[in-house]
């Protein structure tokens, strides 16, 4: 049963139901205190100790329905003579001939618990349970019919079949009708396993194929598409924000802490055997976004300001910026809209206006210059095209020397950043860092440093 357990372990996790090695362990000792005989008993002992939320009881609920089902195998209804003589029963010349073949004794006999018994062994030798693609589907099923010994069965049927004055012909229908449901059985059980154990795993090849795709892209990002990749942003805000969440912690090395060193020792008689080093601060970002949010970068803006206010745990301060003419703040249209629809609000605000970073980043000198310290860490997030007016460098030169840092995000590959009217290679003058980040995946990755950048060494 054990063996049973981890694969409804594996189900679990492929419907992302969070199973951690300890969890399995405290499900596998809540079920051998209820036992295995009343099937609610033993369901809720499982939920309790493995589903963490609604959502999660959910989907633990539909995926304990499908693992736990027990098709019975079903035969073809006899019919014609054998129907009316002899009650179906098989001749003792049928069973010497299927000799060779349990699965074709247990046909013959319609011992369906022996069949489904057969079919769900095989399917362990076949790996039925590995399946990954729904492309896979066809070649499993066919696996599994050759485990079950679907082979000895036609070549049963053809020797019935060639028998003289058709002695063999009731035999050969007979064992033909079943292979046919067989067939249609274990593609079902199959199905069922691609429906426990793929779905994880196709989520996961779209997840990979959507964290490289290009935001700024011809076409824009599919609605569909859209609504996974915010999930899957707030996925990684959420994996950032445990892995940086503790503000201090105990150092390795560097200044004892005399006082907490002398108070462990005296157990030992006063011998400094565990020495305590004295504690770093981490200090909590402080961030300002300042993004272009024209046709061309918006989609890349929603996404750093979906990141950005997921990390609400361990920033400390988070002032948001968006221009396309002219600046404005977007903290209240964040707060009172939410992320995913406060792009569009501040579009109706600002869209549809010529870009032009000279006057934005006048804006913002005007208005909120005061906002950084040597604490703050600001990032641009545009493409750095400004229609030839003036880039006021002037400007990105004092936002350089007032903050902790200045990262700059282009959609923009670096070969473009001086063609037309870019100016971006010299506003990357003025940067601490200057990427091209035109996915999610470069966006967790430099959210990460910047994160990185305040936890001390």
């Amino acid at each position: 049963m054990q063996h049973t357990l981890e694969q409804f372990f594996r189900a679990l996790r492929a419907a992302d139901v969070r199973v951690s090695p300890a969890e399995a362990i405290d499900a596998s000792r809540a079920v051998t205190v209820t036992g295995y005989g009343d099937r609610t008993l033993f369901k809720d002992a499982l939920c309790a100790t493995l589903a963490k939320s609604a959502d999660e009881v959910e989907r633990f609920d539909a995926v304990f329905d499908t693992f736990f089902a027990r098709d019975v195998a079903t035969l073809p209804p006899i019919s014609g003579a054998d129907s009316e003589s002899g009650q179906g029963e098989p001749s003792e010349a049928d069973m010497a001939q299927a000799a060779s073949s349990p699965l074709a004794q247990a046909v013959l006999q319609g011992d369906a618990t022996a069949i489904q018994q057969s079919m769900e062994e095989a399917a362990a030798r076949a790996g039925v349970a590995d399946i990954r693609l729904t492309t896979q589907r066809s070649r499993l099923t066919r696996r599994l019919l050759e485990e079950m010994g679907l082979e000895e069965i036609e070549r049963i049927i053809a020797n019935a079949r060639r028998m003289p004055d058709g002695q063999g012909e009731g035999l050969a229908d007979r064992l033909d009708a079943a292979r046919r449901s067989l067939f249609e059985q274990a593609q079902t059980y199959v199905a069922r396993q691609h429906d426990l154990y793929a779905a994880g795993s196709a989520r996961e090849l779209r997840e990979e194929r959507l964290i490289k795709k290009q935001l700024n892209a011809d076409g824009g990002v599919d609605p569909v598409d859209y609504v996974l990749m915010q999930a899957m942003v707030k996925k990684m805000a959420k994996r950032l924000a445990a892995k940086y969440s503790r503000r201090r912690r105990t150092a390795r090395k560097g200044h004892m802490d005399v006082r907490r060193t002398l108070r462990r020792s005296m157990g030992y008689g006063g011998i400094p055997f565990d020495i305590v080093w004295k504690v770093k601060k981490v200090d909590k970002p402080s961030i300002v976004a300042i993004c272009d949010v024209s046709k061309s970068v918006a989609a890349s803006a929603q996404f750093l300001l979906t990141f950005l206010y997921s990390l609400n745990e361990v920033v400390d301060r988070m002032e948001a910026f968006a221009f396309s003419g002219r600046m404005i703040s977007v903290n209240d249209i964040m707060d009172d809209n939410g992320v995913d629809s406060a792009i569009l609000k501040v579009l109706q605000e600002i869209g549809f206006q010529q870009t032009d970073y000279g006057r934005s980043l006048q804006d913002f000198a005007d208005n909120h210059l005061d906002k950084l310290d040597r604490r703050t860490t600001v990032i641009f997030l545009g493409d750095g095209r400004s229609n030839f007016a003036d880039p006021r460098l002037d400007i990105m030169r004092q936002i350089h020397d007032r903050a902790r840092a200045v990262i700059w995000l282009n959609p923009e590959p670096e070969s473009y950043w001086a063609q037309g009217d870019s100016v971006m290679h010299r506003y990357a003058r003025f940067c601490h860092v200057a990427k091209q980040c035109g996915n999610i995946e470069q966006l967790e990755r430099i959210i990460e440093d910047v994160l990185r950048s305040y936890v001390p060494h």
